[in-house]
């Protein structure tokens, strides 16, 4: 015959850490102060709204190397989308070039609100 079936009870513990989802969320009010810090433009390259097919909001870090909630000072209006090539958001996120451009970007944010 065969071993006689003995389940596991599931764990009635809850997660001690938020997700990486859950870290990098973007609430209303730091989307609202990253649009007014852009004034409507990629925060790189200096397109307007108009000029672009869209602005998105990337995060500057990855969001699973994130500890607290996503802030202001996190994140950086960018043209997209990221899957096309010529975007500064595909040049941020796929690039060498462009995580650099991150960083340098994101120690100036950090020196300006100091």
């Amino acid at each position: 015959m065969g071993l006689p079936f003995q389940p596991v009870p599931k764990p009635t513990h809850k997660r001690n850490k938020p997700t990486a989802k859950q870290r990098g969320a973007i609430s209303s009010s730091v989307r609202q102060q990253v649009n007014i810090r852009s004034q409507d433009r990629c925060e790189r390259c200096g397109k307007h709204i108009s000029n672009v097919w869209t602005l998105e909001q990337a995060h500057i870090k990855r969001r699973w190397t994130m500890e607290g909630k996503c802030t202001a000072n996190d994140l950086v209006r960018l043209c997209g989308p990221s899957s096309d090539s010529s975007t500064c958001h595909h040049f941020a996120d796929y690039t060498r070039a462009g995580r650099e451009w991150l960083v340098e970007f994101q120690t100036k944010l950090l020196e300006e609100s100091t």
